[in-house]
């Protein structure tokens, strides 16, 4: 998918890539993620985005977003915003598609290959303008639920697609690795490693892949 000199840059929907690894029944490490595209070139950055409910007392995400943070990958967050629709149905806004397309164009005259982790067809015209300036771009998602994960869309304009499926070896998480890791664990495990553990081990549901989420 790559050679050893290109510039690389990941660009990771949280929420999206979370629901694609869940409906495959897996969890991402993302750890071992970020050692796979480092091995597939110069990786120069690895956004990660995802919209956070604020208000809340403790967020789901908070850890997982804390241990990126301090673990090589570049986090975007804004916080959702919450009304009621005309039906009188209470419905949260969370979309950060606008952030990751202004970080893509602003990035893409420093790299080469540009990774994106979405099937959102909402990113078509995105991959199109960057391929303009030069740039190779990958969709990684899925075709392998139904229905796929990727937009039809999405999948033809991208430069390679690449199955998720085909790198669950490789970046998935064994299940058995956590029971394991436990057992081994001393019983005072300071808090700030505890948090490291468990969020490697599965990344707790992004706020903004509930079904009352409003994309528009």
């Amino acid at each position: 998918m790559a050679v050893p000199s290109e510039k690389i840059a990941l660009f990771i929907d949280g929420a999206n890539l979370y629901a694609t690894a869940k409906s495959l029944g897996f969890d991402i490490d993302y750890k071992r993620l970020l050692r796979e595209f480092q091995g597939r070139g110069y990786l120069l950055r690895a956004f990660y985005y995802t919209a956070v409910v604020e208000d809340q007392e403790y967020s789901s995400i908070r850890p997982l977003i804390d241990w990126l943070d301090y673990n090589g990958y570049t986090v975007v967050t804004k916080a959702t915003k919450e009304f009621v629709d005309q039906t009188g149905r209470r419905k949260v806004k969370g979309n950060m598609d606008i952030e990751l397309a202004v970080d893509a164009m602003e990035i893409a005259g420093n790299i080469d290959h540009m990774v994106l982790f979405s099937g959102d067809g909402d990113f078509r015209s995105l991959v199109e303008a960057v391929q303009r300036r030069g740039v190779r771009v990958t969709v990684v998602s899925t075709i392998s639920t139904q229905p796929p994960m990727v937009a039809d869309e999405l999948r033809r304009q991208a430069d390679i697609f690449l199955d998720i499926v085909e790198l669950q070896p490789k970046i998935g998480r064994d299940p058995g690795e956590r029971a394991e890791r436990a057992s081994r664990e001393p019983r005072h495990t300071p808090q700030f490693l505890q948090r490291s553990t468990h969020v490697r081990s599965s990344e707790p549901a992004p706020a903004s892949t509930s079904s009352t989420f409003d994309d528009d």
